[in-house]
This record gives C-alpha cells, sequence and structure tokens, in this order.
C-alpha cells in the first residue's frame, strides 16, 4: 500500500510565535510525526494549501478535490482544520475509487499535549481497513462524513 498525505493546513500545522497567539500554517506535521515513529510502510506527503479552515473557500475544496483525484494512491489522508473538514469531507464524495481519511487536532502537533499522534495513526490504521469512501477520524473514533458534526462546546466530534 502506498498511502498519500494530503496537508491543507489547520491547527495541526499551526506554529505560534508569542503570547498574543501569533502564529502561521507550518510544514505538513504528519512528514515529521510518521518519520520520528519510523513507519513500515510507504508514504508521500504533499501540501496543497496552508489555510485555517475557517478561511478555507469553495475553490479551495475544489482544488483539494482535484490534489485527490489527480494522484494516483487509492488511499488518502487529509490533515486538516476541524473546523470545516465535514464540508471538505462533502467535496470529496466525488473522489470516487479512493478511501480518504480526513483527520486533524484540537492541539497544533508542535503542542506536548496534542491530539495529533494519536489521531494521525487512527487515520492510518483506518484508512487501510475501511472501503472506499470519505471518512472522519478524531479523537479514537471514526466517522461516515454524512453523520458527524463537530460540537465546539465538548471539543470534540458527534455522531448526528
Amino acid at each position: 500500500m502506498k498511502l498519500h498525505i494530503l496537508a491543507v493546513g489547520g491547527t495541526i500545522d499551526k506554529v505560534y510565535f508569542d503570547a498574543l497567539s501569533d502564529y502561521k500554517i507550518g510544514p505538513p506535521a504528519a512528514a515529521e510525526i510518521l518519520q520520528r515513529i519510523n513507519v513500515n510502510f510507504d508514504y508521500d506527503v504533499s501540501q496543497v494549501i496552508s489555510k485555517d479552515s475557517l478561511d478555507m473557500t469553495d475553490a479551495d475544496r475544489e482544488e483539494i478535490l482535484a490534489a485527490v483525484q489527480a494522484h494516483p494512491a487509492k488511499h488518502v489522508i487529509i490533515t486538516h482544520g476541524t473546523d470545516t473538514m465535514v464540508d471538505t469531507g462533502q467535496v470529496l464524495k466525488q473522489a470516487l475509487g479512493k478511501t480518504v481519511v480526513i483527520m486533524g487536532a484540537m492541539q497544533p502537533a508542535i503542542m506536548k499535549l496534542t491530539d495529533a499522534d494519536f489521531n494521525l495513526g487512527v487515520a492510518v490504521a483506518a484508512v487501510q481497513a475501511l472501503p472506499e469512501g470519505v471518512y472522519l477520524c478524531m479523537s479514537g473514533r471514526i466517522y461516515d462524513i454524512d453523520r458527524v458534526a463537530k460540537n465546539r462546546s465538548e471539543s470534540q466530534f458527534q455522531d448526528l
């Protein structure tokens, strides 16, 4: 299996500069995480856009879809900001013949108490085991993209 990881920004890739929360979207955290844990599978990581998901547009989502469709890999993980990953997932349902798992983190990957490593690990397992389609992996759960929503007050995703 060759796994393609597509980074599009979001909290997982944020790098903070000061106590006033000035940040930028840094390089894809997934590349560093997978290298650090010495995974035993082939993968590549590419970055398409670098935005907080609240700033994403319909055109950005179409660009993500085009990148997924253009890559020959059948297994794709997209690292994405949590606020609009469900919206992007709806667009990605057009990517036929692929298993796409969207994941992110509530805390940046560079922070000590991040959920990024765990969420990426669940996504790697899920993309290998699931049938074709679009899924969301967060907090140890795998969700159908049509039956999930973010509950901001609980800082988690929940079934609809």
